[in-house]
């Protein structure tokens, strides 16, 4: 249990039978009571409510499990994952991915979040290396577009990367923003 109080952004709550994570908390006094005014993100629909709570209202802390997971492969629409522990397979959606899925490459491990059993939320690491297979070659001088092109990736996504890199460099990508970090060695 949790007071209304203690609320802070990131905090997993559940409430009104839902999981919610804390987006903003605002602590107001009024004359002679306190609320905690709060804006709240579903966790499953992925939609935002703004709630007034009394501050001495108790509410339930999500309990979490997190297992570091290793990507074996898709089928169709499935993707399959093992607990680096015990050896068990997972199949995720693509829904249940999300926009990790762009930068996800057999063999890498995430961090898959449940509650109650059903998975929440998965967690790539921070940086991915992955190989350009499509690349326009740069050329000096070229400065219409920054100092940068569009190059394919393995797992078919189009980043943006600087003009010296070539098709067939292996880069490092920010999994948060999807952007160019540097080439690796």
């Amino acid at each position: 249990m949790i007071n209304a109080t203690e609320l802070r952004k990131g905090v997993i709550i559940e409430f009104e039978g839902k999981l919610y994570q804390v987006v903003e908390h605002q602590h107001v006094k009024m004359k002679r009571t306190a609320l905690s005014k709060v804006k709240l993100r579903d966790i499953s629909a992925g939609h935002t409510i703004e709630r007034s709570i009394q501050s001495d209202e108790k509410l339930v802390r999500a309990r979490l499990d997190t297992v570091q997971m290793q990507y074996l492969y898709n089928d169709g629409d499935l993707y399959y994952f093992m607990d680096q522990e015990t050896y068990e397979q997972m199949p995720l959606t693509r829904e249940q991915l999300g926009d990790g899925l762009d930068y996800l490459k057999e063999g890498n491990s995430v961090e898959v979040t449940s509650h109650k059993g059903k998975v929440v939320g998965v967690t790539l690491p921070i940086t991915v290396e992955l190989e350009v297979t499509q690349a326009d070659p740069g050329f000096k001088g070229d400065t219409a577009t920054a100092g940068s092109k569009p190059a394919k990736l393995e797992t078919g996504v189009t980043i943006h990367v600087p003009l010296f890199v070539n098709e067939g460099d292996v880069i490092k990508v920010d999994t948060r923003t999807g952007t160019y970090l540097e080439r690796s060695s």
